[in-house]
């Protein structure tokens, strides 16, 4: 659901997960219509290292946990 969040409302999507100042330059890029395409995948990048990161955290912490 993200995912298409980010494809078509690439602010929404930065928005969402609560940057603030990411959205807006977002927004403002992706105002031009030649825009839209980077802003687009600008936030599905973001999007898929987000859920990487949090993946790995939660991969490091149970590493911690069984040393």
């Amino acid at each position: 659901m993200m995912t298409l969040i980010a494809i078509f409302f690439p602010f929404a999507s930065f928005f969402l997960r609560g940057k603030i100042l990411t959205s807006i330059l977002c927004l403002i890029l992706q105002i031009t219509l030649i825009g839209w395409i980077p802003a687009a995948i600008w936030a599905v990048i973001s999007l898929q290292n987000s859920r990487a990161d949090k993946r790995n955290e939660k991969l490091i912490k149970a590493m911690k946990t069984k040393s």
